[in-house]
Protein backbone atom coordinates (compact mmCIF):
# COMPACT_ATOMS: atom_id res chain seq x y z
CA UNK A 1 0.00 0.00 0.00
CA UNK A 2 1.12 3.02 -1.27
CA UNK A 3 1.72 5.91 1.55
CA UNK A 4 0.27 9.25 0.05
CA UNK A 5 2.01 11.31 2.75
CA UNK A 6 4.49 14.17 1.85
CA UNK A 7 8.17 13.16 2.60
CA UNK A 8 9.37 15.13 5.40
CA UNK A 9 11.38 17.48 3.58
CA UNK A 10 8.91 18.48 1.34
CA UNK A 11 7.46 20.28 4.84
CA UNK A 12 10.56 21.77 6.02
CA UNK A 13 10.65 24.76 3.79
CA UNK A 14 7.12 25.90 3.93
CA UNK A 15 8.05 26.25 7.98
CA UNK A 16 11.10 27.59 7.06
CA UNK A 17 9.18 30.65 5.38
CA UNK A 18 6.57 31.04 8.02
CA UNK A 19 9.31 31.53 10.61
CA UNK A 20 11.21 33.91 8.89
CA UNK A 21 8.50 35.56 7.52
CA UNK A 22 7.48 36.09 11.15
CA UNK A 23 11.12 37.21 12.48
CA UNK A 24 10.54 39.93 9.44
CA UNK A 25 8.46 41.39 11.31
CA UNK A 26 9.85 41.48 15.11
CA UNK A 27 11.47 44.72 14.43
CA UNK A 28 8.15 46.73 13.11
CA UNK A 29 5.97 45.09 16.29
CA UNK A 30 8.84 46.09 18.50
CA UNK A 31 9.06 49.55 17.16
CA UNK A 32 5.00 49.63 17.38
CA UNK A 33 5.07 48.59 20.75
CA UNK A 34 8.09 51.00 21.81
CA UNK A 35 6.24 54.01 20.50
CA UNK A 36 3.39 53.00 22.28
CA UNK A 37 5.04 52.46 25.57
CA UNK A 38 6.48 56.07 25.46
CA UNK A 39 3.60 57.60 24.46
CA UNK A 40 1.69 56.23 27.19
CA UNK A 41 4.23 57.42 29.81
CA UNK A 42 4.30 60.71 28.04
CA UNK A 43 0.47 61.43 27.24
CA UNK A 44 -0.66 60.42 30.73
CA UNK A 45 -2.20 57.33 29.94
CA UNK A 46 -3.16 57.45 26.24
CA UNK A 47 -3.04 54.69 24.11
CA UNK A 48 -2.34 56.00 20.26
CA UNK A 49 -1.39 53.00 18.07
CA UNK A 50 0.95 54.02 15.11
CA UNK A 51 -0.61 54.28 11.93
CA UNK A 52 0.84 55.43 8.60
CA UNK A 53 0.09 59.56 8.24
CA UNK A 54 0.47 60.55 4.84
CA UNK A 55 2.18 64.04 6.10
CA UNK A 56 4.88 62.41 7.78
CA UNK A 57 8.52 62.84 6.65
CA UNK A 58 11.00 60.47 7.40
CA UNK A 59 13.30 61.51 10.16
CA UNK A 60 16.39 60.34 8.93
CA UNK A 61 18.62 62.06 6.23
CA UNK A 62 21.93 61.15 4.75
CA UNK A 63 24.07 64.07 3.20
CA UNK A 64 23.58 64.04 -0.76
CA UNK A 65 19.90 62.13 0.09
CA UNK A 66 17.15 63.78 -2.99
CA UNK A 67 14.86 66.36 -1.65
CA UNK A 68 12.22 65.60 0.20
CA UNK A 69 8.91 65.75 -1.45
CA UNK A 70 6.33 68.12 -0.29
CA UNK A 71 3.52 65.78 1.47
CA UNK A 72 -0.55 65.93 0.16
CA UNK A 73 -1.95 69.28 0.60
CA UNK A 74 -3.44 70.22 3.46
CA UNK A 75 -7.27 70.64 3.26
CA UNK A 76 -8.37 74.40 3.18
CA UNK A 77 -11.77 74.83 2.39
CA UNK A 78 -14.31 72.57 3.64
CA UNK A 79 -18.06 72.97 2.89
CA UNK A 80 -20.56 73.72 5.63
CA UNK A 81 -20.77 71.27 8.47
CA UNK A 82 -24.10 70.32 10.38
CA UNK A 83 -22.35 71.47 13.81
CA UNK A 84 -19.22 73.03 14.42
CA UNK A 85 -17.83 73.51 17.17
CA UNK A 86 -14.86 76.32 17.42
CA UNK A 87 -12.84 76.78 20.83
CA UNK A 88 -10.64 79.63 21.30
CA UNK A 89 -6.35 79.90 23.16
CA UNK A 90 -6.03 76.75 25.54
CA UNK A 91 -2.67 77.53 26.29
CA UNK A 92 -1.28 74.37 28.46
CA UNK A 93 -4.95 73.68 30.19
CA UNK A 94 -5.68 70.79 30.20
CA UNK A 95 -8.78 70.42 32.56
CA UNK A 96 -10.21 73.56 31.16
CA UNK A 97 -9.87 72.26 27.30
CA UNK A 98 -11.75 69.11 28.94
CA UNK A 99 -14.46 70.83 30.50
CA UNK A 100 -14.78 73.67 26.77
CA UNK A 101 -15.27 69.99 25.11
CA UNK A 102 -17.76 68.74 27.80
CA UNK A 103 -19.47 71.60 27.46
CA UNK A 104 -19.88 71.38 23.82
CA UNK A 105 -21.11 67.77 24.32
CA UNK A 106 -18.03 66.26 21.87
CA UNK A 107 -16.54 64.35 25.02
CA UNK A 108 -17.97 61.42 27.69
CA UNK A 109 -18.04 63.32 31.04
CA UNK A 110 -16.61 60.35 32.18
CA UNK A 111 -13.86 58.32 29.84
CA UNK A 112 -13.32 61.52 28.21
CA UNK A 113 -14.05 59.79 24.44
CA UNK A 114 -15.63 61.35 21.43
CA UNK A 115 -19.09 61.39 21.63
CA UNK A 116 -19.86 64.24 19.16
CA UNK A 117 -20.68 62.25 16.43
CA UNK A 118 -20.33 63.54 12.74
CA UNK A 119 -19.40 67.05 14.61
CA UNK A 120 -16.57 69.75 13.55
CA UNK A 121 -14.28 70.64 16.06
CA UNK A 122 -11.72 73.66 15.26
CA UNK A 123 -9.43 74.48 17.61
CA UNK A 124 -7.80 78.29 16.74
CA UNK A 125 -4.36 77.85 17.74
CA UNK A 126 -2.31 78.61 20.64
CA UNK A 127 -1.99 75.30 22.82
CA UNK A 128 1.85 76.53 23.89
CA UNK A 129 2.76 78.64 26.79
CA UNK A 130 1.43 79.97 30.04
CA UNK A 131 0.26 76.38 31.25
CA UNK A 132 2.26 72.99 31.63
CA UNK A 133 -0.03 70.65 29.76
CA UNK A 134 1.06 71.34 26.55
CA UNK A 135 1.98 67.97 25.13
CA UNK A 136 -0.94 65.96 27.08
CA UNK A 137 -3.60 68.56 25.10
CA UNK A 138 -1.34 67.95 21.91
CA UNK A 139 -1.81 64.05 22.32
CA UNK A 140 -5.44 63.99 23.69
CA UNK A 141 -6.10 66.23 21.04
CA UNK A 142 -4.75 63.74 18.69
CA UNK A 143 -6.39 60.93 19.97
CA UNK A 144 -10.21 62.87 19.57
CA UNK A 145 -8.97 63.02 15.97
CA UNK A 146 -8.71 59.38 15.67
CA UNK A 147 -12.07 59.05 17.41
CA UNK A 148 -13.61 61.91 15.65
CA UNK A 149 -12.71 60.31 11.84
CA UNK A 150 -14.34 56.42 13.24
CA UNK A 151 -17.76 58.49 13.66
CA UNK A 152 -17.68 60.88 10.79
CA UNK A 153 -16.57 63.57 12.76
CA UNK A 154 -13.39 65.75 12.28
CA UNK A 155 -10.68 67.65 14.11
CA UNK A 156 -9.27 70.80 12.74
CA UNK A 157 -5.85 72.16 14.87
CA UNK A 158 -4.73 75.78 14.30
CA UNK A 159 -1.35 77.49 14.49
CA UNK A 160 -1.32 80.22 16.86
CA UNK A 161 1.41 82.64 17.41
CA UNK A 162 2.49 80.70 20.54
CA UNK A 163 3.05 77.28 17.78
CA UNK A 164 5.13 79.56 15.66
CA UNK A 165 7.22 80.92 18.21
CA UNK A 166 7.91 77.63 20.13
CA UNK A 167 8.88 75.74 16.81
CA UNK A 168 11.49 79.06 16.14
CA UNK A 169 12.56 78.27 19.53
CA UNK A 170 11.46 81.77 21.36
CA UNK A 171 10.14 79.83 24.68
CA UNK A 172 9.73 83.54 26.60
CA UNK A 173 6.52 82.45 27.63
CA UNK A 174 6.81 78.50 28.32
CA UNK A 175 6.17 78.00 32.39
CA UNK A 176 8.60 75.93 34.80
CA UNK A 177 6.03 73.51 34.63
CA UNK A 178 6.16 73.07 30.58
CA UNK A 179 9.81 72.71 30.52
CA UNK A 180 9.72 69.61 32.95
CA UNK A 181 7.15 68.28 31.03
CA UNK A 182 9.37 68.64 27.97
CA UNK A 183 12.13 67.20 30.05
CA UNK A 184 9.94 64.33 31.05
CA UNK A 185 9.06 63.31 27.22
CA UNK A 186 12.78 63.79 26.20
CA UNK A 187 13.74 61.22 29.18
CA UNK A 188 10.94 58.48 27.76
CA UNK A 189 11.92 58.98 24.40
CA UNK A 190 15.48 58.31 24.65
CA UNK A 191 14.43 55.62 26.37
CA UNK A 192 12.44 54.08 23.78
CA UNK A 193 15.50 54.91 21.26
CA UNK A 194 17.79 53.12 23.34
CA UNK A 195 15.32 50.03 23.36
CA UNK A 196 15.26 50.18 19.28
CA UNK A 197 18.41 50.11 19.20
CA UNK A 198 19.14 46.85 20.29
CA UNK A 199 17.13 45.78 17.78
CA UNK A 200 19.06 44.78 14.88
CA UNK A 201 16.47 44.87 12.21
CA UNK A 202 15.38 48.50 13.17
CA UNK A 203 17.57 51.49 11.61
CA UNK A 204 19.81 53.09 14.38
CA UNK A 205 17.59 56.16 15.76
CA UNK A 206 18.19 59.56 15.51
CA UNK A 207 19.50 61.57 18.47
CA UNK A 208 16.98 64.06 19.00
CA UNK A 209 19.51 66.16 20.58
CA UNK A 210 21.84 66.43 17.73
CA UNK A 211 23.28 69.90 17.15
CA UNK A 212 21.23 70.91 20.43
CA UNK A 213 23.34 73.54 22.35
CA UNK A 214 24.47 72.18 25.82
CA UNK A 215 23.80 75.21 27.65
CA UNK A 216 22.56 78.87 27.22
CA UNK A 217 23.21 82.20 28.49
CA UNK A 218 20.93 83.76 30.83
CA UNK A 219 19.14 80.24 31.59
CA UNK A 220 19.06 79.09 35.03
CA UNK A 221 21.06 75.54 35.32
CA UNK A 222 17.98 73.91 36.50
CA UNK A 223 16.27 74.70 33.48
CA UNK A 224 18.88 73.72 30.83
CA UNK A 225 17.62 70.35 30.27
CA UNK A 226 13.69 71.42 29.60
CA UNK A 227 15.19 74.13 27.41
CA UNK A 228 17.07 71.38 25.45
CA UNK A 229 14.57 68.85 25.14
CA UNK A 230 11.95 71.80 24.24
CA UNK A 231 14.27 72.79 21.14
CA UNK A 232 14.77 68.95 20.52
CA UNK A 233 10.50 68.13 20.36
CA UNK A 234 10.12 71.19 18.88
CA UNK A 235 12.35 72.55 16.03
CA UNK A 236 11.47 72.32 12.07
CA UNK A 237 10.90 68.65 11.62
CA UNK A 238 11.26 67.83 15.24
CA UNK A 239 9.66 64.43 16.52
CA UNK A 240 6.66 66.97 18.53
CA UNK A 241 6.63 69.07 15.74
CA UNK A 242 6.32 67.41 12.68
CA UNK A 243 4.13 64.47 14.23
CA UNK A 244 1.68 66.94 15.49
CA UNK A 245 2.08 70.48 14.50
CA UNK A 246 2.65 69.78 10.93
CA UNK A 247 -1.07 68.61 11.32
CA UNK A 248 -2.12 72.41 11.37
CA UNK A 249 -3.63 74.87 9.44
CA UNK A 250 -2.63 78.45 9.45
CA UNK A 251 -5.84 79.45 7.42
CA UNK A 252 -9.53 77.44 7.46
CA UNK A 253 -12.93 78.24 5.76
CA UNK A 254 -15.54 75.94 6.38
CA UNK A 255 -18.84 77.42 4.61
CA UNK A 256 -19.39 81.26 5.31
CA UNK A 257 -16.98 80.95 8.14
CA UNK A 258 -13.24 82.00 7.70
CA UNK A 259 -11.08 80.51 10.47
CA UNK A 260 -7.97 82.76 12.42
CA UNK A 261 -5.67 83.09 14.79
CA UNK A 262 -5.07 86.52 14.63
CA UNK A 263 -6.91 87.68 11.42
CA UNK A 264 -6.81 88.55 7.49
CA UNK A 265 -5.77 91.09 5.45
CA UNK A 266 -6.35 91.26 1.63
CA UNK A 267 -2.86 90.77 0.99
CA UNK A 268 -2.83 87.93 2.70
CA UNK A 269 -5.90 86.29 0.62
CA UNK A 270 -4.08 88.25 -2.41
CA UNK A 271 -1.32 85.72 -2.12
CA UNK A 272 -3.42 82.45 -1.61
CA UNK A 273 -4.59 80.85 1.86
CA UNK A 274 -3.67 77.34 0.76
CA UNK A 275 -0.38 78.68 -0.16
CA UNK A 276 0.24 79.97 3.14
CA UNK A 277 -0.79 76.75 5.10
CA UNK A 278 1.47 74.69 2.43
CA UNK A 279 4.13 76.55 3.18
CA UNK A 280 3.83 77.10 6.62
CA UNK A 281 3.34 72.93 7.03
CA UNK A 282 6.86 72.32 4.99
CA UNK A 283 8.32 74.96 7.55
CA UNK A 284 7.67 73.22 10.14
CA UNK A 285 8.41 69.73 8.54
CA UNK A 286 11.92 71.51 8.22
CA UNK A 287 11.28 72.00 4.38
CA UNK A 288 11.95 75.48 4.34
CA UNK A 289 14.06 77.80 6.55
CA UNK A 290 14.77 78.11 9.98
CA UNK A 291 12.14 81.06 10.41
CA UNK A 292 8.27 80.98 9.52
CA UNK A 293 7.39 82.50 6.13
CA UNK A 294 7.24 86.27 6.82
CA UNK A 295 3.79 86.46 7.04
CA UNK A 296 4.05 84.98 10.83
CA UNK A 297 6.08 87.75 12.08
CA UNK A 298 4.96 91.33 12.92
CA UNK A 299 1.77 93.14 13.77
CA UNK A 300 0.41 92.23 10.14
CA UNK A 301 0.80 88.51 10.64
CA UNK A 302 -1.87 86.45 10.34
CA UNK A 303 -1.20 84.89 14.01
CA UNK A 304 -0.35 88.35 15.17
CA UNK A 305 -3.10 90.66 13.76
CA UNK A 306 -5.19 92.76 16.13
CA UNK A 307 -7.15 95.29 13.89
CA UNK A 308 -10.33 93.56 14.46
CA UNK A 309 -9.83 92.72 17.75
CA UNK A 310 -10.32 96.03 19.91
CA UNK A 311 -12.62 96.76 22.69
CA UNK A 312 -14.20 99.24 20.92
CA UNK A 313 -16.49 98.69 17.91
CA UNK A 314 -15.81 101.55 16.55
CA UNK A 315 -12.03 101.10 17.15
CA UNK A 316 -12.26 97.94 15.12
CA UNK A 317 -11.13 98.51 10.99
CA UNK A 318 -14.47 97.06 9.95
CA UNK A 319 -14.04 98.49 6.20
CA UNK A 320 -10.55 97.06 5.96
CA UNK A 321 -12.65 93.31 7.26
CA UNK A 322 -15.43 93.92 4.69
CA UNK A 323 -12.90 93.82 2.02
CA UNK A 324 -11.02 90.61 3.22
CA UNK A 325 -14.16 88.79 3.44
CA UNK A 326 -15.27 90.15 -0.05
CA UNK A 327 -12.27 88.56 -1.96
CA UNK A 328 -12.88 84.75 0.14
CA UNK A 329 -15.86 83.88 -2.30
CA UNK A 330 -19.02 83.20 -0.06
CA UNK A 331 -17.19 84.55 3.40
CA UNK A 332 -19.69 86.23 5.72
CA UNK A 333 -17.35 86.12 9.11
CA UNK A 334 -13.88 85.86 9.98
CA UNK A 335 -13.45 83.77 13.40
CA UNK A 336 -10.25 84.79 15.12
CA UNK A 337 -8.53 84.09 18.66
CA UNK A 338 -5.23 85.75 19.98
CA UNK A 339 -7.07 88.52 21.89
CA UNK A 340 -8.22 87.68 25.39
CA UNK A 341 -11.80 88.74 25.75
CA UNK A 342 -12.70 89.52 29.46
CA UNK A 343 -16.09 89.62 29.27
CA UNK A 344 -16.62 86.02 26.64
CA UNK A 345 -16.94 85.41 23.14
CA UNK A 346 -18.38 88.64 20.99
CA UNK A 347 -18.61 90.31 17.88
CA UNK A 348 -18.45 93.53 15.79
CA UNK A 349 -18.67 94.91 13.02
CA UNK A 350 -22.05 93.86 12.84
CA UNK A 351 -21.01 90.77 13.80
CA UNK A 352 -18.76 89.78 11.15
CA UNK A 353 -16.00 89.85 13.27
CA UNK A 354 -16.05 86.80 16.19
CA UNK A 355 -13.81 86.78 18.75
CA UNK A 356 -13.47 83.21 20.31
CA UNK A 357 -10.41 83.91 22.82
CA UNK A 358 -11.65 83.90 26.61
CA UNK A 359 -8.61 83.73 28.40
CA UNK A 360 -9.53 80.34 29.87
CA UNK A 361 -6.33 78.77 30.61
CA UNK A 362 -5.17 79.69 34.58
CA UNK A 363 -2.02 80.49 33.14
CA UNK A 364 -4.05 83.97 31.66
CA UNK A 365 -7.25 85.04 33.42
CA UNK A 366 -8.77 81.69 34.45
CA UNK A 367 -11.74 82.87 32.58
CA UNK A 368 -14.78 80.44 32.32
CA UNK A 369 -14.87 78.06 29.51
CA UNK A 370 -17.00 78.90 26.41
CA UNK A 371 -17.33 78.26 23.19
CA UNK A 372 -18.85 78.84 19.47
CA UNK A 373 -21.33 76.55 18.23
CA UNK A 374 -22.43 76.78 14.21
CA UNK A 375 -25.15 75.03 12.45
CA UNK A 376 -24.36 74.48 9.11
CA UNK A 377 -24.51 78.23 7.36
CA UNK A 378 -27.28 79.61 9.69
CA UNK A 379 -26.86 81.16 13.05
CA UNK A 380 -24.26 80.79 16.10
CA UNK A 381 -24.56 80.28 19.13
CA UNK A 382 -22.40 81.12 22.65
CA UNK A 383 -22.20 77.64 25.13
CA UNK A 384 -21.12 78.77 28.55
CA UNK A 385 -19.97 77.22 31.50
CA UNK A 386 -21.23 80.23 33.50
CA UNK A 387 -24.30 79.06 35.59
CA UNK A 388 -25.66 82.38 36.01
CA UNK A 389 -26.30 82.73 32.37
CA UNK A 390 -26.99 79.29 31.53
CA UNK A 391 -30.27 79.45 29.04
CA UNK A 392 -30.77 82.91 28.68
CA UNK A 393 -31.52 83.66 24.96
CA UNK A 394 -31.08 87.18 23.44
CA UNK A 395 -32.28 88.91 20.30
CA UNK A 396 -29.48 88.75 17.81
CA UNK A 397 -28.31 86.85 15.30
CA UNK A 398 -26.01 84.73 17.60
CA UNK A 399 -28.05 83.43 20.35
CA UNK A 400 -26.44 83.80 23.64
CA UNK A 401 -26.56 81.12 26.78
CA UNK A 402 -23.99 83.56 28.21
CA UNK A 403 -24.65 86.87 29.53
CA UNK A 404 -27.45 89.94 29.88
CA UNK A 405 -27.50 92.49 28.10
CA UNK A 406 -28.64 94.61 24.49
CA UNK A 407 -27.49 91.63 22.36
CA UNK A 408 -24.09 90.32 21.59
CA UNK A 409 -22.09 92.90 19.94
CA UNK A 410 -20.42 94.84 22.75
CA UNK A 411 -21.26 98.49 23.87
CA UNK A 412 -18.92 101.61 23.65
CA UNK A 413 -18.59 100.56 27.68
CA UNK A 414 -19.50 96.87 26.99
CA UNK A 415 -17.42 94.15 27.62
CA UNK A 416 -13.16 94.95 28.28
CA UNK A 417 -10.92 92.61 26.06
CA UNK A 418 -7.44 92.14 27.56
CA UNK A 419 -4.19 92.25 25.55
CA UNK A 420 -1.64 89.56 26.68
CA UNK A 421 1.25 90.62 25.16
CA UNK A 422 2.40 87.82 22.44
Amino acid sequence: MEDDRAPPAAAAPAKESSSSSTCKDVPDLLSSFVDTFVDFSVSGGLFLLPQNDQNALPHHRNPGDDPLPSPPPLQTYYPPQDRLIAIGDLHGDLEKTKESLRLAKLIDPESGKWVGGSSTLVQIGDVFDRGGDELKILYYLEKLRREAARCGGTVITMHGNHEIMNVEGDFRFATHKGLDEFRRWADWYCIGNRMKSLCKGLEEPKDPFDGVPLGFENVKKEFVDGFRARIAALRPNGPISSRFLAKNLTVLVVGDSVFVHGGLLAAHVSYGLEKINAEVRDWVHGLKDRFAPEYCHGRNAVVWLRNFSHEFAEKCDCSALEHVLSTIPGAKRMIMGHTIQEFGINGVCEERAIRIDVGMSKGCINGLPEVLEINGNSGMRILTSNPLYQKKKYGSSVESERRPGPGFLPQEHGPKQVEVKA
